[in-house]
């Protein structure tokens, strides 16, 4: 019945038929934060490429990296990695160097992003910085009235089972902060010696009482506020954008210890079988009108200086983007850890101790 059909129609319209029938609507995988593919700015590059863009989310930096040395590289196009993990990414060959002539909107990043060797290797650049921002303070202000001034709130006995951290080496980061391994020099915090982390571990382990729960994604944190068992965290700002938009009275702070922070850039895998649609999708999401959109979600500060131009005055200064050099200095940009099994050991260590 369907041959007779066919038979009956002209050629040019057969051809059109089977042809249509027979194409592939194109997917473009990818394996990044939450926040970075949502439907409000993914769904208009879905329509002008005529293709599908299918999401997985990472929980830390160390769950990407696990999951792209585990053979799962082929299976994502494009990835977000932290500043803590791009170098090493890059560096093993997991990720494809980028041709720029290709990102004629990388021209208009940051120069202070761009300019860091994160993502450079021999002379070849291997992602694009994205979004940046701080590891904050997030805090009910029914609980505090005042900003908290200092990161040792969460070692308060009264605080006890109030508190969440973030299932992460950031967690180690801030413990160290606290114990004033910052001091001279903030990068020492990604290079601890072993007596400075048995420390760390032993600051971390007296701090467990008060813990909650240790989250790993966003949502979690965002309904252990909503259900009023936490009263404070380490978070993101997605998190605060989250509980303002369902009018939680939330606050968020950077402490006098500062906080560390971190520069999310995109990347291309070097198993994508969808490099073009890859590029594609980075210069549509550095753009600066798109970067506005990912910023409303997110509460992130754009790589695009130029995504300014479609926020309003409040908008930049809450972003920071009116003192950037300022802010930053408020902020110890993630690095690579030399010794991130290390680190980790002493991280598992804390939570699985009684």
């Amino acid at each position: 019945m369907i041959i007779r059909r066919l038979l009956a129609l002209p050629l040019v319209a057969v051809i059109f038929i089977v042809g249509s029938c027979g194409k592939k609507t194109a997917t473009l995988n990818l394996l990044v934060w939450e926040g970075y593919a949502d439907s409000s700015f993914v769904h208009a590059f879905e329509e002008q490429n005529h293709c599908k863009v299918s999401a997985s989310y990472m929980g830390s930096s160390d769950e990407l990296v696990a999951k792209l040395r585990g053979g799962s590289a082929g299976n994502y196009d494009v990835i977000s990695p932290s500043s803590d993990v791009a170098t090493s990414i890059a560096s093993a060959g997991l990720a494809a160097p980028l041709d720029l002539a290709k990102l004629p909107g990388y021209s208009q990043l940051s120069p202070q992003l761009t300019s860091l060797p994160l993502v450079r290797l021999k002379g070849q650049v291997y992602g694009v910085p994205f979004m940046w921002g701080p590891d904050p303070m997030i805090y009910d202000t029914t609980a505090f009235p005042r900003p908290p001034e200092s990161w040792n709130i969460f070692w308060d006995p009264k605080y006890r089972g109030k508190i969440s951290v973030w299932d992460d080496l950031s967690t180690v980061y801030m413990a160290a902060q606290v114990l004033g391994y910052d001091k001279p020099d903030p990068s020492q915090l990604y290079n601890l010696t072993d007596a400075q982390l048995d420390a760390v571990k032993k600051k971390l382990l007296e701090m467990k009482p008060n813990i909650r729960k240790m989250w790993s994604t966003g949502g979690e944190l965002t309904n252990l506020f909503q259900n009023h068992e936490v009263v404070a965290a380490m978070g993101w700002p997605l998190m605060t954008n989250q509980l303002r938009k369902v009018n939680y009275p939330v606050g968020e702070t950077i402490p006098k210890e500062n906080t560390t922070g971190w520069i999310d850039h995109l990347m291309i895998t070097a198993g994508s079988e969808n490099r073009d649609l890859a590029y594609k999708f980075l210069e549509y999401m550095i753009e600066a009108q798109i970067q506005k959109k990912v910023t409303d979600v997110t509460g992130y500060t754009p790589a695009n200086p130029q995504a300014a131009h479609f926020m309003t005055a409040d908008e930049v200064k809450s972003l920071h983007l009116d003192n950037v050099d300022n802010y930053q200095k408020r902020l110890y940009f993630w690095q690579n850890v030399p010794r991130r099994a290390k680190y980790n050991e002493v991280w598992n260590e804390v939570k699985a101790a009684q």
